[in-house]
């Protein structure tokens, strides 16, 4: 029988010799994190210009649904008896019901592969297409093969920093703001910096997120919301937007050089907006729960054929503008309240929407109201708006909104279509007639805006 020493003795010759033989444990390498997603980091539903939705019910692992409807009444006190409202994007008739828009689509997305497609029923598709006179250019008829369609791309994505994605199509617009949809703005009647510059771009757009808190974009279009190119240039911009917390929105969007007036290869344009959003109080369990305001300024200009950047050899042609907006929300953002307006001045009006009087368009002009080198245009407007936001799918909105031009240009009692309806060619002019255009206007627009 071993003895209790020969064992121990054994057993300190063993093990030691056993410890040297095991192989040390190595730790496992260290994973690398991966990239988070661009602007993931917080909630920016509060954003003007921003859907406020959390979720999506029609989601799946290949398609995002997206369903828009936008219907509204809205009470004119200028009374134009065509119900014909002018200088508007979002509201075309008054003292009646309207669908605004009705947009139905989604988003496709399958291993990096994307597409988007949003369509556009409603008073949208009759009053944007207008507004683009490069349809006018060439035989084939871009405006009916577009103008049903809001939104219409495809594109790629590369797991590349926080994101890298090529996209070619029609794709909507950032400069001024809003956005094309009233279901995402503060107020459903935005300033002239916004309803007066691009609600789309059709061309070719390229996104790099090399942060998850900074976006840059280029894009290369057919030219200033067109859905042709006017000459032989594209247009060239571009964006930054920047948030460095959860609070702070930074926003700018740069039109570098287009040449973008029909048979004028000459004339140069370009245009800056800059964008800045903060939200300065958030107290969810409070009866007022938040607090921000967005401020827009914008600077444009065009220069050669016929107009100068100067006023020196041509007459100056430009456009400055601001809009200042302040939102207040209530009951855990069940109800808000937004306070706002702006300003433009645009010598020359190459981006005052032209008046529909007697169906002109931006392509037909008309003689009633010239956008002509050094003629004047100078207006502003506030609004007051009301939300009531029983779900985070629905907004029922009631908006007060008063507008001012240096010069007649809203629709007056006797409205802007002749006697009958619209008399030849668009635009012309009706002998023995004349629109009724006035300098100011007051509304009250009602809408309920639904979103899936």
């Amino acid at each position: 029988m071993l003895s209790f020493r020969t064992i121990a003795l054994v057993a300190g010759i063993l093990v030691p010799a056993m410890a040297q033989q095991t192989p040390p444990v190595t730790p496992p390498a260290a994973t690398p994190a991966p990239a988070t997603d661009p602007f993931a980091f917080a909630d920016f539903s509060w954003l003007n210009g921003n859907c406020r939705q959390k979720d999506s019910v029609l989601d799946s692992k290949y398609f995002t649904g997206e369903v828009r409807v936008d219907a509204n009444y809205v009470y004119d006190f200028n009374h134009p008896q065509d119900h014909t409202i002018v200088g508007s994007c979002e509201t075309g008739r008054t003292d009646e019901v309207q669908i605004q828009q009705l947009g139905l689509g989604g988003d496709f997305h399958w291993e990096n592969v994307r597409a988007r497609v949003m369509t556009q029923f409603g008073m949208y598709s009759q009053m944007t297409p207008r507004d683009d006179a490069s349809t006018s250019n060439g035989q084939w008829n871009s405006q009916n093969a577009y103008q049903y369609l809001s939104e219409a791309y495809g594109g790629y994505h590369w797991d590349v920093l926080h994101g890298v994605n090529l996209d070619a199509g029609i794709f909507m617009s950032y400069i001024g703001l809003f956005s094309y949809y009233n279901f995402d703005n503060w107020a459903y009647q935005p300033s002239y910096v916004s309803a007066n510059t691009p609600w789309y771009f059709n061309g070719i757009r390229l996104q790099v997120f090399p942060t998850d808190k900074v976006k840059v974009e280029l894009w290369l279009t057919n030219g200033w919301q067109s859905y042709n190119m006017y000459n032989s240039t594209p247009g060239v911009g571009g964006n930054l937007t920047w948030s460095p917390n959860g609070s702070i929105r930074f926003i700018s969007n740069d039109y570098f050089i287009g040449r973008d007036t029909a048979d004028n290869a000459s004339r140069a344009r370009r245009h800056t907006d800059n964008s800045l959003e903060i939200k300065y109080y958030d107290k969810p369990d409070r009866f007022l729960s938040k607090m921000a305001f967005s401020f827009t300024g914008d600077l444009g200009d065009e220069n050669g054929g016929g107009v100068s950047r100067t006023g020196a050899s041509a007459p100056k042609q430009y456009f400055a503008g601001w809009m200042l907006y302040n939102r207040f929300w209530f009951a855990k953002d069940k109800y808000a309240i937004t306070v706002g307006g702006g300003a433009i001045t645009n010598p020359g009006r190459y981006l005052v929407l032209m008046p529909p009087i007697n169906g002109a368009t931006a392509s037909s002009g008309t003689p009633y109201f010239t956008e002509n080198p050094g003629d004047s245009f100078h207006a502003w407007d506030y609004t007051v708006t009301f939300d009531y936001m029983p779900s985070q799918w629905a907004t029922l909105r009631c908006e007060f909104n008063r507008r001012v031009a240096s010069v007649p240009y809203f629709s007056g009692p006797g409205g802007v279509t002749p006697p009958g309806g619209n008399q030849g060619a668009p635009g012309s002019v009706v002998a023995g007639w004349s629109p009724d255009l006035v300098k100011a206007e007051s509304r009250i627009n009602l809408a309920y805006m639904v979103k899936f």
